[in-house]
């Protein structure tokens, strides 16, 4: 007897309907076919031992089994529970009348029980779209499948409550997600607070307005001057998630199994890999392509501590996911596309010792080692940072005051205000949405300079020995810190402040 039933394999962070056909005829064997991996072929000894342990068995004949179309690689094992039903229906052992109507996945324990998948938010959109009635999965994966609206979803603990299902011997609770009432709650709820910062004035400007205009941010200071302390702030003060960004960045978490709780993830991503990760962990890839550091990091904030350790081939394949913000994996049969739209907050030592410029330190670095500390970062790097900041160690004055700072939300409520303004002049631009994306044709029609703010460019240009590549970057900051103040022209000290987050372009920062 020839049944088929439907999983769903997912490539990049979309998935793909996957028909398993089952065929029962005469004869002994099992066969699988359909380009399966090493984790698929080895489902049937898992199956055996799942059936045999819920009261069931695999049939003593020869078994066909494809996985179309056959021609795309299938891998992992969340396929055991849609070839286990696939079975029990060619072999008569369960009623075969309403599988097709349903996507089936799940990994099966050797006792029946199942255990969670990856993927499972793509695969419930991709059910969504082609008309499946419904989607049976494992329990821990119902509440992030059932975001997708207009789609039954079935959690299960077991393969008897699918058996009992289809046999019609008991209905399956749908899991139901209130996903507006979930993304309302986690809004007003930072993990973690400005207002437990003393002092540092200078730096809190700085991140106000990088996350105001998205613009990427270095850090430079002595050891524990609070560089990763404040960082880890900086999604605190981000606006809030819109509920598409929230759905486009569950959807890649899910494709790595990191969704849990309630199933969406509302609050900005903050990722910081350890410095001795590979291009591949960065960036994605790998034989089976998934998504890297820099794609987990979409639409939130990729953190690099000690910038100079990580390996130069490491930072530079970041160059062209910073510019496009999405990532290309290229395989010979397949390319996927992950996407990357991140703030890049970066800190670092001003030399290997840590503590240049601080006079109450010995200079223990020879400007000739500063500088090949320093020149690690490559030039294309930092072109596409924006804001350069120093940051200082506290004194004891600032740190034993007891006045409270300004909380996230206050600084937040400022930064939403500006990325709201950015949205309004942007609203034409298909894929620019605020000011760090601006290209050279938007910088010339919405960063123009009265004749004092050009001059005051100019002057500083000379006089500072900015490189060239400076000037841009400049004018979108001073765009940006215009529309924090709500002003509709750059006025002369918004150039004057934005010049002065240049510091690593200046010639003989060093000294």
């Amino acid at each position: 007897m020839l049944v088929k039933v439907f999983g769903s394999a997912v490539f990049g962070v979309e998935a793909t309907t996957i028909t398993v056909e089952v065929n029962i005829d005469k004869g002994i064997g099992y066969h699988l076919v359909g380009l399966p991996d090493n984790a698929i072929k080895e489902s049937s000894y898992r199956i055996s031992a799942a059936l045999t342990n819920t009261g069931y068995k695999l049939p003593g004949k020869k078994i066909t089994i494809n996985m179309a179309p056959a021609d795309m690689r299938k891998e992992g094992s969340a396929y055991d529970l849609t070839l286990a039903i696939g079975i029990l229906a060619a072999s008569n052992q369960i009623k075969s009348k309403n599988i097709e109507q349903y996507i089936i996945m799940g990994e099966l324990s050797l006792d029946g029980s199942l255990q969670p998948i990856k993927g499972a938010l793509p695969i419930a959109i991709k059910a969504r779209e082609e008309g499946f009635k419904g989607f049976i999965l494992p329990k821990q994966n119902a509440e992030e499948a059932a975001i997708v609206n207009n789609l039954n979803v079935f959690g299960v603990e077991n393969i008897n409550e699918v058996i009992s299902f289809f046999d019609e011997e008991k209905q399956l609770d749908k899991t139901v997600v209130d996903t507006r009432s979930i993304f309302s709650k986690n809004l007003n709820n930072p993990e973690f607070d400005f207002a437990d910062v003393k002092g540092q004035e200078s730096v809190k400007r700085a991140m106000e307005i990088a996350a105001a205009g998205g613009h990427n941010l270095i850090l430079i200071g002595p050891p524990g001057s609070g560089k990763t302390m404040l960082s880890k702030r900086i999604p605190s003060i981000l606006p809030p998630m819109t509920l598409k960004e929230a759905l486009e960045t569950t959807k890649i978490h899910s494709v790595v199994g990191n969704v849990k709780n309630t199933g969406l993830i509302c609050q900005r991503p903050f990722r910081s890999p350890h410095h001795t990760i590979s291009d591949v962990a960065l960036v994605g890839g790998g034989q089976y392509p998934q998504p890297g550091e820099i794609s987990l990091a979409h639409n939130g904030v990729l953190f690099l501590d000690e910038l100079p350790e990580f390996k130069r081939s490491v930072l530079e394949v970041m160059r062209q996911p910073l510019e496009d913000r999405e990532v290309t994996i290229s395989r010979a049969k397949f390319t996927v596309t992950y996407p990357s739209s991140f703030m890049l907050i970066a800190s670092m030592n001003p030399s290997p010792s840590g503590y240049f410029n601080d006079p109450d330190a010995p200079v223990t670095s020879s400007p000739a080692e500063m500088q090949r500390y320093l020149s690690k970062i490559s030039g294309p790097l930092l072109d596409r940072i924006d804001i350069h900041i120093e940051v200082n160690p506290v004194p004891f004055e600032k740190l034993s005051d007891e006045t409270s700072s300004e909380s996230s939300l206050q600084i937040r409520e400022r930064v939403a205000s500006a990325r709201s303004i950015q949205t309004q002049r942007f609203k034409t631009k298909e894929n620019i949405h605020y000011n760090a994306q601006m290209g050279v044709k938007q910088i010339k029609v919405f960063c123009k300079l009265t004749t004092e703010s050009k001059s005051l460019l100019k002057n500083a240009m000379e006089k500072l020995n900015l490189s060239a590549r400076a000037y841009d970057r400049i004018l979108k900051v001073a765009r940006t810190i215009a529309d924090l103040e709500q002003e509709i022209e750059i006025q002369p000290h918004h150039i004057s402040e934005a010049i002065q987050y240049r510091s690593l372009d200046r010639e003989g920062w060093l000294g």
